[in-house]
Formats: structure tokens, C-alpha cells, sequence
């Protein structure tokens, strides 16, 4: 990820803290696209970063700057991931880490970020709650907020993600891209990348369509999409197996709500058992263990598929954004003993 030191905003070498994060497969799904009967199919496997999904990108760059502008203790809220990520590069830098996160978020969440040194709370609620624990906290004790989008850096480390599946396509962008979309952080980051590489002339004037994913239980962006507004209402009684995507609220809404029109995308929601059927289909055909976000862009793509709106020729990349490892309840029998939990 660190390829491209000019276009990242960490200033000098000896403050960027890296776990060799970035460059992830882009993996070509021939024998998904047999099964689907569509040739043109990609997975990014974000999974594979060193915290198992794509926070580590953003969590990279954001905390290196942080250090750099004279951060000592950092804090975020988080349904999980990001917790975990900032965990790791705070602790590889030397730096306090506080996470809020959910208190019925997956114990594996939970465990990741004691491993790693970091301070824990958990917050009854959603992860809005978290953020109004967290920017109270940060404010009192005068940490450093890392809150999506209420900092410049993270979306400057998702941004490489862009950049890669264009370098990966040999400088020519897919048709579609899916994403799993919780705070938009990635879908922004990348529309940013896009125009960078315009601007330097390392690729034309065309974009892919871009698609937002969410949960049948949690979908304030689907909704506004379809509505034709500017900005989501808060989602009432957020509910979904995919802690990444259960944000009834997120801050940059009306960013993704702009770029998804201007790429002549759309927005679409599947059902947590969607999710859960694409995520072994990922893994039955591809061997790429895909946290239910993953198999929601797949669902997703499935969809759209039926629907007519991807053609038969077109190049399309589906984000497996984590790993499903940190899920791995989720896959247990019911005639499972206690001591397999």
C-alpha cells in the first residue's frame, strides 16, 4: 500500500506504521463465474490485510499521521474491525488505543483488541451510541477521535484500494464495482482514487458503476437512494448478522448518496440468509472464507444479475471486505456442543 508514498499524506518515512497491510488478490472467479454463467466476475479479498479486513488500510495512514502530528492516545467507536485495526497500529506505534464498541458485538472483536493492548468499552446501543461515548471521552481526556470521516486520513489509506484494482485490471477500470457499505468510507476513498489517477493521466475519463450493499435490516442508504434524497434519515431498530453494515446512521451519507449517482450506480439490499448462502457460495467455489458483508455483495451481484442490470459482457469486482473467521459463530451447528463455542 505504501507503493504510492506521494499520494499518501504521511510526511517522513521513520512515522509510517505498517503491518505490511494492502495489495490484496484481486482473484479472477472462474469457477464462480461458471456457476453464475458470467465470465467477467472478480473478488477483491480484503480479508487477507494483516487485522483481516480492509480497516487496516485506513487505520494504517490514519494513525501513522496522527503520531506524526504528535498523537499519543487515540480512541474510536466501531462495530468491530476498525477496533481491531486500530488496536494493532497503535500498538505497533507505541500509541494508546481506546475502542467503544457494541456490547453484543462477536466476542472475537473483543478478544482481538484485549490481545493487542487496547482499552475496551462496551457500550449498550448501536454504533452511534458508541460515537457519542467515544467523542465525550476523547474530548475529557484528550485523545485524538479516529470516528469515520471525522478525521481526513482513513479515507486516504481506503483510497488504495482504487488504485490497486486499476493497477490489477492493467489501468483499465471494471464495468461494476459492489461494496458492503457501513459508514462508505471504502466507496468514497475510491471514487477519490478514480479522479487522482485521472488527474495524473494514469486512466481515462470512464468510471465504474458503483454499488452500495446493506442489510434488508439496515439499509438508510438503499432507502434514500430510492427516495431520490440528498441525505438518510437514521434507520429505526438496526438489526443484521453483518456488524459491519448495522450503521443506522453514517456521517457521510449524502457523499455516498452524490458518487453513487454520478457513477449511474445504485443501491441495494439483501437479507442476512442472502448473505449467508453468498458467503458459502464464495466459499464452495473460490476457497475464500468471506465474513457475510462479503457474501452480501455477492447476494447483491446475484440480484442485479436478475434484475438486468449488469450485462453479460461487463467486468465486475464484489469486495469480500473481511475475513469471516471473527464470524465464525455463524456457521455453528445446532447440534454443536458447548465446548466447540
Amino acid at each position: 500500500m505504501w507503493r504510492i508514498p506521494e499520494l499518501l499524506p504521511v510526511r517522513r518515512l521513520e512515522n509510517r506504521i505498517t503491518l505490511h497491510e494492502g495489495f490484496t488478490p484481486l482473484v479472477r472467479a472462474d469457477r464462480l463465474g461458471r456457476e453464475l454463467g458470467f465470465p467477467g466476475v472478480y473478488v477483491k479479498d480484503e480479508g487477507q490485510n494483516p487485522t483481516t479486513s480492509f480497516k487496516a488500510r485506513g487505520m494504517a495512514v490514519a494513525v501513522s499521521r496522527a503520531r506524526e502530528l504528535g498523537a499519543t492516545a487515540l480512541s474510536v467507536p466501531s462495530a468491530g474491525n476498525a477496533a481491531g485495526a486500530l488496536s494493532a497500529y497503535a500498538a505497533k506505534g507505541g500509541l494508546e488505543a481506546h475502542v467503544f464498541m457494541p456490547r453484543d458485538v462477536p466476542w472475537s472483536f473483543v478478544a482481538e483488541c484485549r490481545a493487542l493492548g487496547a482499552d475496551v468499552e462496551l457500550v449498550d446501543g448501536l454504533i452511534g451510541d458508541c460515537g457519542l461515548v467515544a467523542v465525550e471521552q476523547a474530548s475529557k481526556r484528550g485523545w485524538f477521535d479516529l470516528s469515520t470521516l471525522k478525521e481526513p486520513y482513513r479515507v486516504e489509506g481506503k483510497k488504495t484500494m482504487g488504485y490497486e484494482i486499476a493497477e490489477q485490471l492493467g489501468w483499465e477500470l471494471p464495468d461494476v464495482i459492489v461494496y458492503p457499505t457501513g459508514g462508505g468510507t471504502g466507496l468514497i476513498g475510491m471514487w477519490k482514487a478514480f479522479a487522482e489517477m485521472s488527474e495524473l493521466g494514469w486512466i481515462g475519463d470512464r468510471r465504474p458503476r458503483l454499488v452500495s450493499v446493506q442489510s434488508t435490516g439496515c439499509a438508510p442508504i438503499v432507502r434514500a437512494f430510492r427516495d431520490g434524497a440528498v441525505s438518510a434519515e437514521p434507520w429505526q431498530g438496526a438489526k443484521t448478522i453483518a456488524d459491519g453494515l448495522r450503521v443506522p446512521s453514517a456521517i457521510g451519507d449524502f457523499l455516498m448518496l452524490r458518487l453513487l449517482r454520478e457513477s449511474g450506480g445504485t443501491a441495494v439490499a439483501v437479507s442476512d440468509e442472502a448473505m449467508m448462502a453468498g458467503a458459502n457460495l464464495l466459499g464452495r467455489t473460490e476457497g475464500i472464507f468471506a465474513a457475510p458483508e462479503g457474501g452480501a455483495a455477492l447476494a447483491a451481484f446475484i440480484k442485479l444479475r436478475e434484475q438486468g442490470s449488469i450485462d453479460d459482457d461487463e467486468r465486475v469486482v464484489l469486495f469480500n471486505t473481511g475475513s469471516g473467521h471473527k464470524y465464525a459463530h455463524l456457521w455453528r451447528q445446532k447440534d454443536d456442543t458447548a465446548d466447540n463455542s
